[in-house]
């Protein structure tokens, strides 16, 4: 508004007066070089602004401006391979514009506003549309259709509708109110986008890691919380999910997490093949950054960024699967906000609002039937980072992510340290989604499937038992079947639960791979309990060659599984002679 001007400035956080008229979370250019804010508390005239940019130089005096719109963000072909930061500027556009540093108060376009793109409408001049409706049709890449969707609230009667090449800023279609319809549409990014309906989850959301396939499933459209300390493999877990997830889109935070990892994400993703198509993963994949050296008051909006595009190709009817890399980050920035704001703090420093605001963002998660016409369902499948310091899992905000979350994949240091990959501790781990995933696997995979899993979890529950108790009196002195455990357990951890990243045929695990693993593995155990029961000493037990056909089973390629697999079943069938 005219005449407003700095009053004070602490970091992040500007005052500015007079501001009458403005809305919370409205959007404010502040000073001279037009530094992008959102106001965050309003009193009187006097309105609280973080900035999103560094407000170094920034003076006393300055300049305010209101926009009159709140965060939002151009959703709309050409956002499958972009890279963006915290506010939804391009930053490989950006870099070619101000080389690899954001000038403070640069403004960028998320959608490349000069790209023209093949338009096909689905609809005709005199039908009726509704919010949602599919309007027509882009290839936004090589064999991915971009339907082109009329915005929420939005309905009327098409009058006129274009076709053949247009860019996101030309009108694709006019109703008889005189409305323009485009190929691209905004949405204020801490609003929820729309649905017909939650559904319940059609399938599981297979990750080709076998630990978390086997042990602990996340349905599609679920919520998963993965806290680990540091060197616990929390971002390579995020980052093969994003490899290898069964997803048609996905959208990666990088949310206060070290530049460097981003970097090598950024390296790497383009290079990556999608095993479906070929083509570079990049293609079907969002990357909002937002790491530790950028403004920390981007870092809280960058989470809501990056969940808005995938409700966005959710809405199209596509599997979207959403990672941030992590939420304890985004919970700082909350917290130094509510600091310099002096609200009053809850557990160890957090605004109290913080367990509000946590289940709000994880409620966005879910499978929907989404608005309009023809009649299409879509899921966003969070799987959410958390860094708890020194590995303290009752910090607050991982109890606030495990009241709302529907599984748990908890990273312990001490697996980590005896280079167990993926770290996860299957006796904290949970999964609330098993018993939806069981009966699944066992239509779709194998009728023993729950019976392998829970044979397994108790496998290892007795190994860690009997682990403590060898560590008092000797493994020597064991009886043979608890022997039998340990040496069983130790299979179970070394070909099924742990993968290797740098194996082709192993960072990488079909889901029919992983059944065969643990068949074969639970065979060998069932069949060795019945030879020590007709008295067949442990020492007569020749289990190298078992060992060996596992290990071989593990690394085989999808064309040897099955001559892998019998081979397996051969040796354990020979291992009492």
């Amino acid at each position: 508004m005219k005449g407003a001007r700095v009053r004070r400035v602490t970091g992040a956080l500007v005052e500015a007066a007079p501001l009458r008229g403005s809305a919370l979370y409205e959007l404010v250019r502040v000073g001279e070089r037009r530094l992008l804010g959102e106001i965050i508390r309003l009193a009187g005239d006097r309105a609280t602004i973080q900035v999103y940019e560094d407000t170094a130089g920034l003076w006393v005096g300055e300049p305010v401006e209101s926009t009159g719109e709140p965060l939002t963000v151009h959703l709309g072909p050409g956002l499958l391979g972009a890279v963006l930061d915290g506010v939804g500027r391009p930053l490989l556009r950006m870099a070619d514009q101000t080389g690899d540093f954001i000038i403070p108060g640069t403004s960028g376009t998320t959608l490349d506003l000069a790209i023209s793109w093949l338009f096909v409408p689905r609809v005709g001049v005199g039908e009726p549309v509704v919010g949602g409706d599919v309007l027509g049709e882009v290839e936004e890449r090589t064999g991915f259709v971009h339907r082109v969707l009329v915005p929420p609230g939005v309905c009327g009667t098409v009058a006129d509708i274009r076709s053949g090449l247009l860019t996101v800023s030309e009108p694709a279609a006019r109703l008889a109110d005189g409305r323009l319809l485009y190929l691209g549409q905004r949405w204020p990014v801490r609003e929820p986008r729309p649905v017909a309906a939650r559904i319940p989850p059609r399938s599981p959301f297979l990750t080709g890691q076998r630990v978390f396939d086997f042990l602990f499933p996340v349905a599609e459209g679920g919520t998963v919380a993965v806290p680990g300390g540091f060197g616990t493999g929390k971002t390579i877990v995020e980052q093969s999910l994003a490899k290898f997830g069964d997803a048609d889109v996905v959208v990666f935070v990088g949310c206060g997490e070290r530049g460097n990892e981003m970097a090598e994400v950024l390296r790497e993703f383009p290079r990556l093949s999608d095993p479906r198509t070929g083509r570079p993963l990049m293609e079907r994949t969002v990357l909002v950054a937002n790491t530790s050296n950028m403004p920390v008051a981007a870092r809280e909006a960058s989470i809501y960024l990056g969940v808005t595009v995938a409700e966005y190709y959710r809405d199209m009817g596509y599997r979207v699967a959403f990672m941030a890399d992590s939420l304890s980050r985004w919970a700082e920035a909350l917290r130094e906000i509510g600091a310099r704001l002096q609200e009053m703090p809850g557990d160890e420093g957090y605004p109290s609002y913080l367990a509000n605001r946590l289940g709000k963002f994880w409620e966005r998660a879910g499978c929907v039937e989404a608005l309009g016409r023809p009649r299409r369902s879509g899921s966003v499948t969070m799987i959410n980072a958390l860094s708890p310091p020194g590995g303290d899992f009752s910090e607050p905000v991982t109890q606030a992510s495990l009241r709302v979350a529907g599984a748990l994949w908890a990273l312990d240091s001490s697996l980590a340290h005896r280079r167990q990959f993926p770290a996860v501790d299957w006796e904290a781990s949970y999964s609330l989604y098993a018993d939806f995933a069981g009966g699944w696997f066992r239509e779709h995979v194998g009728a023993e499937w729950s019976e392998l899993r829970d044979g397994t979890a108790k496998l290892l529950k007795r190994e860690r038992e009997i682990q403590e108790i060898a560590s008092l009196i000797g493994k020597e002195a064991l009886h043979d079947q608890d022997r039998l455990v340990l040496e069983v357990g130790e299979m179970v951890r070394e070909f099924l639960l742990g993968q290797n990243a740098y194996d082709p045929n192993d960072a990488y695990c079909p889901i029919a791979k992983t059944y065969r693993l643990a068949s074969a593995i639970w065979k060998l155990y069932r069949s060795c309990t019945e030879l020590l029961a007709a008295g067949v000493p442990l020492e007569r037990l020749a289990l190298d060659r078992p060992r060996r056909a596992l290990a071989a089973l593990r690394r085989a390629s999808s064309d040897e599984l099955e001559q892998r697999a019998a081979e397996a079943v051969r040796a354990i069938e020979e291992v009492g002679s």
